[in-house]
C-alpha cells in the first residue's frame, strides 16, 4: 500500500499595498495522513451542518461578513456553521500550521513575496524528514493566488514524491475548508495578540472568550 500524506493549503489576504488592501496575509496548512480515517469525523461534521440547515462549502470570510451563500443566515445559524467546522478540525487527526505576515512592516509586493518564500521554506524544511517518510505527498492548493502557487511549486520542485493538485472539489474536501478556516481565525488571534482593531463584522461574530477558546483548543494540533 502506498503511504500518502495530504497537505491542504489556503490563504487569506492579498498582495496589494494600496488603501483597502489587507493588513495581514495568512497561509494555513492542514496535514493529514491518508491512513488515518476521517469517516466518523465527517459524519460528525455533516450531522452538525444538517442541524444548521447547511450542507455547502464553508468559506469563513463570507460566513463572518454575512455575504454570498450566507447572506440570508442570522448570527446564530452562522455561528453554528462556524463551530461545526471548528470542532471538526479539533476532532480530526491532523496537524496544522499557519504563517502570518504583517504587511504593516512591508513596503511592497516584492518584500511580501520574499517573506512568504522564507517562511514557507522554513516550514517545509522543518517537516522535511516527516514528508520523506511517505511514498507520495499530495499538496492541495488551487492557485487561487498565482504568486503563492509559484512559491509553493518553486520550493517543492526538487522533491520527487510531491504532487501539486490544483483542481479538486472544494466542497468535498472538508480538510481544505479547515485550512480556509485557519487562515481567518489565526488572523483574528494575531490581531488580538497584537492589539490590532477587528472589523465590525469580526467584533460582532467573535467574542474575546471565543478567541481565547480557539487559541486553547487548537494548541495541541499545531506544528
Amino acid at each position: 500500500m502506498i503511504k500518502r500524506l495530504n497537505i491542504f493549503i489556503d490563504e487569506s489576504g492579498d498582495f496589494g499595498f494600496a488603501n483597502g488592501s489587507s493588513e495581514l496575509y495568512g497561509v494555513s496548512f492542514t496535514i493529514h495522513e491518508s491512513s488515518d480515517s476521517i469517516a466518523n469525523d465527517l459524519d460528525y461534521l455533516n450531522n452538525r451542518l444538517k442541524k444548521a440547515n447547511y450542507d455547502g462549502m464553508i468559506h469563513l470570510a463570507d460566513l463572518v461578513a454575512k455575504r454570498g451563500d450566507y447572506s440570508h443566515f442570522n448570527l446564530k445559524q452562522r455561528k453554528d456553521i462556524f463551530w461545526s467546522i471548528f470542532y471538526f478540525s479539533k476532532r480530526v487527526k491532523v496537524k496544522i500550521h499557519t504563517i502570518i505576515v504583517d504587511k504593516r512592516f512591508k513596503n511592497n509586493k516584492s518584500q511580501l513575496n520574499r517573506e512568504l518564500a522564507v517562511e514557507i521554506n522554513n516550514f517545509f524544511e522543518m517537516i522535511k524528514d516527516y514528508m520523506n517518510e511517505f511514498d507520495k505527498v499530495v499538496i492541495y492548493y488551487d492557485n487561487g493566488q498565482e504568486a503563492l502557487g509559484a512559491i509553493i511549486d518553486t520550493l517543492l520542485i526538487t522533491r520527487s514524491n510531491v504532487e501539486h493538485r490544483i483542481e479538486f472539489n472544494h466542497k468535498e474536501k472538508r480538510l481544505f475548508q479547515v485550512s480556509d478556516m485557519l487562515t481567518f481565525v489565526d488572523k483574528i488571534v494575531y490581531k488580538h495578540n497584537h492589539n490590532m482593531t477587528l472589523t465590525k463584522a469580526e467584533k460582532y461574530f467573535f467574542s474575546v472568550k471565543d478567541i481565547l477558546g480557539i487559541i486553547r483548543q487548537l494548541r495541541n494540533k499545531r506544528i
